[in-house]
């Protein structure tokens, strides 16, 4: 057998020799779910706890990215409203709510916002990545109208999965002591 044969990758492994939007796409997914694992299978403690140097949590970095996945895949990308599931919020009264809120929800609440977040986000981006391609325009622009590509977009969210996951890395080692980069290969999430 040569080297790699029947060497089945992880799911969230993005290909060794894709195109540009599969690589994209599949370090977004990569990240994804190094974030899932970091904030898998706890309870609301430990979904609440923090560092003495932040207040951060995992619970509170679970719906911020919830909110971040759907913003990002309607009102960026198409100029649609969110999700029903965020229209009783708290942003009229602090732009952190999420964060904070997190605190007041139970554990398979947050992990099933998140993971149908991301289930929405991957169907719409996928859909504008085939209809209009990764140069393709997105609905947000800036004030004198030049609008972001879709793999603009695309970029921004892996930047902003990169900062948070390296915040899950530290508050999940205080949790518990789980460190590592990747998931084992056989980790699949909880229920929510």
């Amino acid at each position: 057998m040569s080297a790699g044969e029947g060497f089945v990758p992880p799911p969230w492994e993005p290909p060794l020799a894709g195109t540009e939007a599969e690589n994209l796409l599949g370090s977004l997914d990569r990240l994804r779910a190094t974030f899932r694992w970091k904030a898998d299978g706890l309870d609301a403690e430990g979904l609440a706890a923090g560092i003495p140097s932040s207040s951060l949590t995992l619970g509170g970095l679970l719906k911020h990215l919830a909110v971040v996945e759907d913003f990002y895949s309607t009102q960026k990308l198409s100029g649609t409203p969110m999700p029903a599931v965020w229209d009783d919020n708290g942003w009229d009264d602090a732009d952190d709510w999420e964060f904070t809120s997190a605190a007041d929800d139970p554990p398979e609440q947050l992990y099933a916002l998140y993971d149908a977040a991301v289930e929405r986000n991957r169907a719409l981006v996928r859909q504008a990545v085939e209809e209009r391609g990764l140069a393709g325009e997105a609905h947000v622009s800036t004030p004198e109208g030049a609008h972001a590509s879709v793999r603009r977009l695309l970029h921004d969210l892996l930047e902003e999965y990169g900062r948070h996951t390296g915040h899950a890395d530290l508050l999940r080692e205080a949790v518990d002591g789980r460190t590592g980069e990747d998931p084992p290969e056989d980790w699949r999430p909880g229920p929510a």
